[in-house]
């Protein structure tokens, strides 16, 4: 390695090979290696200098994660992460061996898909049928329009949807939670009714979408529903799983 420090991408059981033809983060880009101590090993490369969050190389850091969880469990590293060298990252594998070998043993075979639901677009001529308050107010604005009137028919529509998207998240989560080994609630998400992680089994994943779809196509009216996923797993190890000292770009 160079003096400018170790990127690290994540921790993978030893004995793992790396995905041929991955490249890290950096220009030219960084080459994958492997930092082993005991049973794990740290996904490693280069630290880049002057290590910004460029579109490139985020989508290297994820691109390498993807393919790493397709060959075995994974506990991903958020971007950013540099260890000084790899005596720092050999010394912090071997601290926290056992927490590491316990959470791979927990989401061998896992993937992430994360859902969120938002009020549904395009939904007004829904909410006015289907919601008493809403109707009386737009025939109190056909009757007498004004700024204010509309304002409240404005709030209550807003009032509405969101409701309704929050009634379908509830639904969606309890469909769903059954598939999942685990799950997760996301950080809030301004206009966001749900938004939820869930560690799936990598043969479930079909059973999940399509559960998320049929359930979608059924309440287009209550809410709109985005999946993201497979996805490394995130959500589900610690925040920092391998706890050098860390430079952030």
């Amino acid at each position: 390695m160079t003096g400018k420090g170790v990127y690290v991408y994540a921790i993978i059981p030893v004995g793992e090979k790396l995905p041929a033809d991955v490249a890290g983060v950096g220009s030219p880009p960084g080459v994958l290696r492997l930092v082993d101590e005991g049973q794990v090993a740290a996904v490693v490369s280069d630290a880049p200098p002057q290590l910004r969050a460029r579109r490139r190389d985020l989508m290297a850091h994820q691109e390498s994660l993807l393919r790493l969880t397709d060959m075995g469990p994974v506990l991903p590293m958020r971007f950013g992460a540099v260890a000084p060298d790899d005596e720092s990252v050999r010394a912090q594998l071997a601290g926290s061996q056992a927490e590491h070998l316990a959470a791979l043993s927990r989401l061998d075979g896992g993937v992430e898909f994360n859902l969120k639901a938002l009020p549904a677009q395009d939904a007004l001529a829904a909410v006015v049928s289907e919601e008493k308050n809403v109707r009386r107010l737009r025939e109190s604005v056909r009757r007498r329009p004004g700024y204010e009137a509309n304002v409240r028919l404005g709030e209550a529509v807003a009032a509405a949807l969101s409701r309704r998207a929050a009634e379908a998240g509830k639904k969606i989560l309890h469909k769903l939670t059954p598939l999942a080994r685990e799950t997760a609630a996301g950080p809030d998400v301004h206009g966001c009714a749900l938004n939820v992680s869930f560690l799936i089994d990598r043969s479930r994943s079909g059973a999940f979408r399509t559960t998320v779809q049929r359930f979608a196509d059924a309440h287009r009216d209550h809410v709109e529903l985005r999946v993201a996923g497979p996805l490394p797993c995130y959500s589900f190890v610690s925040s920092r799983p391998l706890r050098t000292p860390v430079a952030g770009g």
